[in-house]
This record gives structure tokens, C-alpha cells and sequence, in this order.
């Protein structure tokens, strides 16, 4: 229990590639050293004249200067390469084709592309229900957080859009459904129970997904100061009441 109110983190994430992770994804090192050997063997070639222009047109040595360079550009816009923890969803032509990784991989250029790379392993997701009211009208501020893994990478692919978004504000939900069923004292007291009864919801949403909820645990859980106050200073007036019923006994 805290009086002071910290200030809210909430973690926002798409679940897809922005533009800087897509271009690295493309532009993976394998592909870069195939671009600058094909523009390197092309220079050279035009630098020592062992290409030329002719009247009729193209010499055979700048033909098949040409046609080489195209081809590795043809593979390296082919390759890609997903870590060890991804698996990449590739479609063709706007179709599921199938699941790619980890390690290298291919597509074809212009019919195939890689929609997404999902990752795996466990992710933290941090929440919080601001301003809720518990089954007996006590406003509270509540901090949990989520550890959660995509088991099943196509249905997370096609069954639902922005995943990571949707666990967020699934947890978000669920915490303030909980809540409101709870009073005050229970939230204090059964920390564990509420924690228990959130993953139960959440692996009820997100199993379509191909997404479990390993564990959620509550951090924090802030009330207000005034309320705050007085439950401190009924502690110390419970422990003088028990005393003097005690020396009245005695």
C-alpha cells in the first residue's frame, strides 16, 4: 500500500516492425555484401574498359555485366534472416504462405513478403487501472504487470491485429472488472487471489490468440492520502483498545 502517487508507465507496442526494424530486417549483412560486390564488379568493370558501349548497341561483356549484377540483386532482395527467437510471417500475394525461421530463409522478391517477425520469448507488459472503484466506492490506483509469451505465431499473425496492444488492454480491463468486484481490504489482503483470478481472464482472451499469460503480479496499489491517514492511525488505536481490554481482564 502507497499514499503517494508515482508516476504511470504504460507500455505501448504494435507488435509489428517500424520503419528502422524493417529496413534493417531487409538490409541484412548477407544482402549488403551481395549489393556492393555487384556495384564493386560493375565499376571495375566499366573502370578498367573491359566493358564499352558499341554502335549497334551493348557488347557482350556489358551484357553479361549486366545480367550478373541483376541477378544479385535478385538474391539479395531474396534473402532474409530472423533471429533465434523469431519467426517470421511471410505471405504471397497477400496469402498466408507459411512461418519462416529461424536462421536464413528466401522469398521471391515482388510475390513474397515478410509481414512481420514475432518474437517469442516471455515479454513484461506493465498496466495500471487509474481512478477505480472497488465494490465499496474507494478510488484506487492499481500497478500490475503481465509476463506473457506467443506459443502459437499464426494464429497471433491472423487472429488478431496489433497483439501487443490487444494483451494491454485486455489487462487493463480485466484489472478494473476485478476491482470493481472487490473491496478495499480484499484488494490489500488477497494480492495473490486478485493476481490469480486476472491471469485467469486473460488466458481466456488471448489462448485464441496463440497467447498464454504465464503470470501477473499487482505492485502496487495506491489509495488516497486522507484514507491513507486514517488507516494508520487506526492501527496504533486498535493496539490501545486491545490493552485496555486486556488490563480490564487482568
Amino acid at each position: 500500500m502507497s499514499s503517494s502517487k508515482g508516476t504511470k508507465k504504460h507500455v505501448h507496442d504494435s507488435g509489428t516492425l517500424n520503419s528502422d526494424e524493417e529496413i534493417k530486417k531487409r538490409l541484412n549483412p548477407i544482402s549488403i555484401t551481395l549489393i556492393v560486390l555487384a556495384i564493386a564488379a560493375a565499376i571495375a568493370l566499366i573502370h578498367f574498359d573491359i566493358t564499352s558501349w558499341s554502335i549497334t548497341g551493348l557488347s557482350s561483356v556489358m551484357k553479361f555485366t549486366i545480367i550478373g549484377v541483376m541477378i544479385l540483386l535478385f538474391i539479395a532482395a531474396s534473402i532474409r534472416i530472423a533471429d533465434q527467437w523469431e519467426k517470421a510471417v511471410v505471405l504471397r500475394m497477400g496469402k498466408f504462405l507459411g512461418l519462416k525461421g529461424p536462421g536464413i530463409f528466401f522469398i521471391i522478391p515482388i510475390i513474397d513478403r515478410v509481414d512481420n517477425y514475432i518474437d517469442q520469448r516471455v515479454r513484461v507488459t506493465d498496466f495500471s487501472a487509474e481512478k477505480t472503484l472497488t465494490k465499496d466506492t474507494v478510488p484506487v490506483d492499481v500497478d500490475a504487470v503481465v509476463y506473457w509469451t506467443v506459443w502459437d505465431v499464426e494464429k497471433a499473425a491472423l487472429e488478431v491485429r496489433r497483439y501487443v496492444h490487444a494483451v494491454t488492454y485486455i489487462a487493463q480491463t480485466g484489472l478494473r472488472d476485478i476491482i470493481g468486484r472487490h473491496e478495499l481490504a480484499d484488494l490489500l489482503q488477497h494480492r495473490d487471489k486478485i493476481a490469480e483470478a486476472l491471469q485467469h481472464t486473460l488466458d481466456e482472451h488471448t489462448n485464441p490468440w496463440g497467447i498464454t499469460c504465464q503470470n501477473v503480479g499487482i505492485k502496487d496499489i495506491i489509495i488516497p492520502e486522507a484514507l491513507s491517514d486514517a488507516m494508520s492511525k487506526q492501527a496504533p488505536a486498535e493496539r490501545v483498545r486491545q490493552a485496555r481490554i486486556i488490563l480490564g481482564t487482568a
